[in-house]
């Protein structure tokens, strides 16, 4: 997601290769799944997501990790085309929800989701761990 990464000059967080998404994209259980668009056989954009349940609200729906537009495509409607689709693909297969989150200092992508009729929960905070406090944690028995 340099793409993404670039737009908020944060490459060097980038850590994924080619090859991760390969190994945890396809095969028997992919992690994720993903739409491209293309304009004239050129890469345009893409949604990556995934599968969520909410026990709240007892249905199923899906995480947008990822919606990233070329810089040369904003502006054209493939965003919007992608994000739609994607909640088209949900619905179809049972999805009653699409969830995502937005870097606090991308205020382009806050008024695009704002936009497309996407509320920002105000009620919740995401909170995560990683690195090394994951691996310690992950190794600790209680």
């Amino acid at each position: 997601m340099k793409l993404i990464a670039a737009h908020l000059s944060l490459e060097h967080k980038v850590t994924s290769t080619v090859e991760d998404i390969r190994q945890h994209g396809f095969g028997q259980r992919p992690a994720f799944k993903g739409l491209i668009a293309e304009v004239g056989g050129q890469f345009a954009g893409l949604c990556l997501f995934f599968d969520s349940y909410s026990t709240w609200a007892g249905r199923r729906g899906a995480y947008v990790q990822d919606l990233v537009v070329d810089p040369q495509f904003r502006g054209s409607g493939v965003g919007e085309k992608l994000l739609r689709e994607t909640i088209i693909y949900v619905s179809a297969t049972g999805g009653q929800y699409v969830r995502l989150s937005v870097d606090a200092a991308n205020a382009q992508a806050q008024r695009f989701y704002e936009k497309m009729g996407l509320e920002w929960c105000r009620e919740e905070r995401i909170y995560s761990i990683g690195g090394d406090a994951f691996t310690t944690m992950a190794r600790e028995r209680g």
